[in-house]
């Protein structure tokens, strides 16, 4: 008997800033507009709601002359973005990677707000239950397990904020952090970044530059994630796996 196996969709999207080409990426496609959002201010480009005027879907057809929805175009604000400059650094970014202590201080330099002004405290109780609400919500994971999952909590409230899947990692944070932009929410202060794999370099970066105080992976984090977390005041958690977890940095946030 032959088994129907349902697999994750995975296209490239194209991103374009005033109708010139800035960057291509691979993804799941749904929720693209957050995603293009999220990577605009996790590369420093984006700050608030009305630094981005619109977004929308372009040229990008098939050989029916349907549009593929794979090209997606950005206009901002006067004065908030140089492109030349911007693909500049995304290529520089690309070639070398973002390692060391050189990158370490360009975050440093550049997040926008203070992670050691937020005094959010979570118990380890309710840290410990997250893991399980993630999974119950990845709706298309429970069809193909092949995704990964971001999601904001919100402790004071107890609520899920938003939750987004996507093949790669860095997108499903990006899409969580350009949710955060589009309704206007950032900094993303008082709130918990849970991701559903390891916590690299990358993933801390993006939660740094979006204002967020706590993130937690329920995998392990790298070494340079935990340095950045230190320098930054990032709380950090990995092996978020209930009942236990290891806290990398920013301990005072987590209340036994």
């Amino acid at each position: 008997m032959n088994a129907v196996d349902t697999l994750v969709a995975e296209e490239p999207l194209e991103l374009r800033v005033g109708g010139r080409p800035l960057a291509v990426t691979m993804r799941t496609p749904g929720d693209d507009m957050d995603l293009f959002a999220g990577f605009l201010v996790s590369e420093g480009v984006l700050r608030q709601c009305d630094e981005l005027l619109t977004l929308r879907y372009c040229a990008g057809r098939d050989e029916a002359g349907q549009n593929t929805y794979n090209v997606l175009d950005a206009t901002l604000a006067d004065g908030v973005a140089d492109l030349p400059s911007l693909q500049r650094a995304l290529v520089t970014t690309s070639a070398c990677g973002l390692c060391g202590k050189a990158s370490i201080d360009s975050v440093e330099t550049t997040t926008p707000y203070s992670l050691r002004d937020d005094d959010l405290v979570v118990p380890t109780s309710w840290l410990a239950g997250l893991p399980q609400r993630l999974r119950e919500e990845q709706k298309v994971f429970d069809r193909t397990g092949g995704l990964h999952a971001a999601a904001l909590f919100d402790p004071a409230t107890d609520e899920l904020l938003v939750l987004r899947e996507d093949v790669g990692r860095h997108n499903a944070v990006d899409k969580v952090i350009g949710w955060g932009l589009r309704e206007d929410r950032l900094p993303l202060r008082g709130a918990v970044l849970l991701v559903s794999g390891r916590a690299s370099f990358e993933l801390a970066q993006k939660a740094a530059v979006a204002g967020i105080p706590v993130m937690a992976a329920v995998s392990a984090p790298s070494s340079l994630a935990v340095d950045l977390a230190e320098r930054v005041g990032l709380t950090l958690i990995g092996f978020l796996r209930d009942p236990t977890m290891v806290v990398y940095s920013g301990v005072q946030r987590v209340a036994d």
